[in-house]
């Protein structure tokens, strides 16, 4: 077995501690492990070009990036923190699991664009998030801003991690029937996708409880900088 075409690894790693452009490092690390496997210019360059046509749909993301960019930098964030100061019963743990539903139910109808850390989290459910824990709170510490900002994509993870195997045309739905089949048991992915609610239930139920708890955590947050400033 060659094990130098991992080095790859090695290349995206360095690249990406030395916070090289990513497009430079990734573009590095398909021509290290190309040229490690011995590949030839062309079997490399045909693979790529398979590999791009294959994930054209990638495409859609890489268009919506300059776009939630630019309207961070007109004041998405702010707009979004203001929405919510302006909603007198919204908690940071409400927030989170109004957001958990919404993003659960749309995954287990197949819509799992509609979310996304890049598109949803980071210019509008964690500045929300944010202001609504400040709104309760007051000022908070910089190490539960960070918390706040990890729970809402953890959030967004649960959401659609569980929810996405309940629609019964999702790629894991089939790779599960796979699996079966080849073992010689015959199941029908809208079998599967049903047996994946009761899991999707208690997923929600386990992190909507630890949404429900962060209030607490907050306040003990604070307290312990209010004595600490003290």
């Amino acid at each position: 077995m060659n094990l130098l075409p991992l080095l790859a690894l090695a290349v995206v790693i360095v690249g990406f501690v030395l916070r090289v452009h990513p497009v430079l490092v990734v573009a590095t690390a398909a021509l290290t492990a190309g040229a490690c496997a011995g590949m030839s210019v062309v079997e490399l360059l045909e693979t790529i070009g398979a590999a791009f046509l294959n994930a054209r749909f990638l495409l859609l993301f890489a268009l919506t990036l300059p776009v939630i960019g630019l309207l961070e930098k007109n004041g998405l964030r702010e707009h979004a923190q203001n929405v919510v100061l302006r909603l007198r019963r919204a908690t940071a743990g409400r927030l989170l699991i109004v957001y958990l539903f919404v993003r659960q139910l749309c995954a287990a109808l197949g819509l799992t664009g509609l979310g996304g850390h890049a598109q949803t989290v980071r210019p509008l459910i964690a500045p929300m998030t944010q202001a609504a824990a400040e709104r309760t709170h007051g000022p908070l510490p910089a190490s539960e801003h960070e918390h706040l900002k990890a729970l809402a994509a953890a959030t967004d993870n649960v959401g659609l991690f569980f929810g996405e195997d309940i629609f019964v045309a999702f790629g894991a739905v089939l790779l599960i029937q796979g699996f079966w089949r080849d073992a010689g048991i015959a199941i029908e992915p809208l079998t599967i996708a049903l047996w994946g609610i009761p899991t999707a239930i208690a997923a929600f139920a386990i992190h909507a409880l630890r949404l429900a708890r962060l209030r607490r955590r907050l306040e003990r947050a604070v307290h312990a900088a209010d004595e600490v400033a003290r």
